[in-house]
């Protein structure tokens, strides 16, 4: 592999990120040292910027809410001269890129310490970049006086975002992390940032078009503008910035509508120098080019996607593009060519796609047409992963023989009451890491957990108190559950399936001279959100081993014991369907087990009682209790991330 040569320069400043983070800009004030903030924004944001103003109580001086696009001096002037007239020893800056760019400006000037709140994802409050208009024309400068001191990323001031705001300043955004990508100063770590932040990005845009409330998406577009922010301001922009900068400035476009018509077009013209760093940014956005990719996306959003529909005139395009080059970058910029770039984008044609080179795009790109584009992208990004495997590790032939057979054999050997391929999924974490990004969008839920093997559709229904365990034997259980909703209110008649190992560490489904199903059934809560029953004691088990699992692990060098623990599935109208384990607090292997599927939250304790039990049962000996309440969901709106 070929040394790689660069240089990094790491821009200090703090982040505070989170919901409701804006409650703690007074102390941040404070930790600067300062009291006396002047408070900026534009002329929509009066609701935002006065509840950052009511969280500063009586340091919040003055407010000046006159930011506007593109900086014009004459604005900066005015504020200026508000911040002297109140004695403002400090700025908070409330909004987007354009208060942002203010509160730079007046740093510029005066060299007050900046707190920048963003509400959009401009990304410009972690670059050291301030950009101002004067006679029609905006210029750029880069000093690291300018770069804020602290960044509030608050989720909560995006939630009212528009939709079509969110689009173009989202693309605003994925533009940052593009160039980055290419720039001359392209290190690792920004390069890891940047692809993160493109995919991060791209997932999250659909999530809010359809919903805008919803906060994991504003949380991961959020974070998207804060990785690609940092950077730009870490190695540059390029010739896309330096277009965006000319039509707004010296042609009064708006501007992250222009970022977002701008830069398909910019990465068409760029792609031939830099093929490599378009299939990163391909793969990262799941498409099999780059370019239209990124225009199918912006009309997928609805987001503009022609210069004509922002107002640019069709005669000004050869000026925009004088103006604009010569400018340096992994494709030599001259006017005539931008000239013919810019036409492209005035007239909002769809970039021409990259003939596919080599074998794995050539795979790719048959996915294109998919009926289903999740489906093709799911398949495209599968390949590009496989072929990375292979060439990355020079698999031989015999490896690949052997893989072959290995899976082969997992589907032999799978049935109706063994899955294989669960388990094999199961002992590499798969299962565990879909669980969590599924329990990630539930967090105020009891945790999920992985399904398991042995789950079989179907289980007997028994009534409330039933013994489900079939007369095996083992430690007597009582189970004492209730169900609830996320305020606590019971939830009345769930459907819980309920399955688990005997004593020997045996699913019913692996001992065929069984008379039926035992230590599995399904029962449903009373009025009250409340369900009991009774079973035995759940102990450790192997997972089995007889399989081609079982030869995996053992040229691991991995045990295959699982922590004791019992199986729950609770469905109820109205609700998301929870699939989760208790473990048994205590028991063996709860920090090694097999699938990974323990977690903290689940593990909890088995109580050892004697004497009569709350049924009225007699117990001879020793008998153990379980209460636990599960917290279960409202159903999410549907998610369509495709038209």
């Amino acid at each position: 592999m070929r040394m790689r040569s660069f240089v990094y320069t790491s821009h200090p400043s703090r982040v505070v990120f989170g919901a409701g983070t804006a409650g703690q800009v007074r102390d941040e004030v404070a930790r600067l040292g300062r009291s006396r903030a002047l408070v900026l924004s534009g002329p929509r944001l009066a609701a935002a910027a006065g509840r950052v103003r009511e969280a500063l109580g009586p340091m919040a001086v003055a407010g000046f809410d006159g930011a506007a696009m593109h900086t014009p001096v004459e604005a900066t002037e005015r504020a200026l001269r508000v911040a002297q007239e109140h004695a403002a020893d400090c700025l908070v800056a409330v909004g987007g890129g354009s208060t942002t760019g203010l509160a730079k400006a007046l740093a510029l000037r005066t060299d007050l310490p900046q707190i920048v709140l963003p509400t959009t994802y401009a990304g410009s409050e972690v670059t050291p970049v301030v950009g101002q208009t004067a006679d029609g024309r905006k210029t750029t400068r880069s000093s690291p006086s300018v770069l804020p001191e602290t960044v509030i990323y608050d989720v909560d001031l995006t939630l009212d975002l528009p939709v079509a705001l969110s689009v173009t300043s989202g693309v605003n955004a994925l533009a940052h992390a593009v160039e980055a990508l290419y720039s001359p100063q392209a290190g690792p770590l920004t390069d890891e940032m940047a692809v993160d932040a493109i995919a991060r990005m791209a997932r999250a845009l659909p999530r809010i078009a359809a919903d805008p409330a919803d906060r994991e998406a504003r949380a991961d577009a959020l974070q998207a503008a804060w990785q690609a922010g940092v950077c730009l301001g870490t190695v540059g922009s390029g010739l896309h910035h330096k277009l965006c900068h000319t039509l707004g400035g010296s042609f009064g476009l708006p501007h992250s509508e222009t970022h977002t018509v701008v830069l398909p077009h910019v990465m068409a013209y760029n792609a031939p120098a830099v093929p490599e760093v378009m299939d990163r940014i391909a793969a990262a956005l799941g498409v099999t080019d780059a370019p239209t990719g990124m225009f199918d996306l912006v009309t997928r959003l609805n987001g503009p996607t022609a210069l004509r529909s922002l107002g640019m005139a069709e005669a000004d395009l050869p000026r925009a593009a004088e103006l604009a080059t010569p400018y340096a970058g992994p494709r030599e910029a001259t006017a005539e060519e931008v000239t013919g770039l810019l036409r492209d984008a005035w007239a909002g044609r769809r970039p021409e796609p990259r003939r596919p080179s080599g074998l794995t795009e050539q795979v790719v790109a048959t996915f294109d047409h998919a009926p289903d584009p999740r489906t093709g992208r799911l398949l495209a990004d599968l390949v590009r992963h496989l072929h990375h495997f292979v060439t990355a590790n020079d698999v031989t032939e015999d490896e690949w023989r052997h893989a072959i057979d290995f899976l082969t054999r997992t589907g032999q050997i799978s049935s109706a009451t063994r899955q294989e391929f669960v388990l094999l999924s199961d002992v590499l974490g798969v299962s565990s890491m879909v669980d969590q990004l599924t329990n990630s969008r539930t967090p105020d839920t009891t945790p999920s957990a992985v399904l398991g093997p042995f789950y079989v559709e179907g289980p007997p229904e028994m009534a409330q108190g039933a013994d489900i365990s079939g007369g095996l034997h083992g430690t007597p259980l009582w189970a004492d559950i209730r169900i609830t909703d996320l305020d606590g209110a019971p939830v009345p008649g769930a459907v819980v399936d309920v399955w688990q190992s005997n004593e020997d560490g045996f699913y019913d489904v692996q001992l065929p001279d069984l008379d039926g199903p035992v230590l599995r059934a399904r029962l449903r809560g009373d009025a009250d959100g409340r369900l009991r029953f009774w079973s035995i004691l759940p102990s450790e088990y192997p997972i089995p081993v007889d399989g081609p699992v079982g030869r995996l692990l053992e040229a691991a060098g991995r045990h295959e014991y699982r922590a004791p623990h019992l199986h729950f599935m609770i469905t109820a109208p109205g609700f998301q369907r929870l699939v989760t384990q208790l473990f048994v607090a205590g028991g063996a292997y709860l920090d090694s087990d097999a699938v990974f599927g323990v977690k903290e939250a689940l593990v909890v304790d088995y109580v050892p009682r004697n004497g009569p039990a709350p049924d009225g049962r007699r117990v001879d000996g020793e008998w153990r209790s379980l209460e636990f309440t599960f917290r279960l969901a409202g159903h999410r709106p549907a998610v369509h991330t495709e038209e």
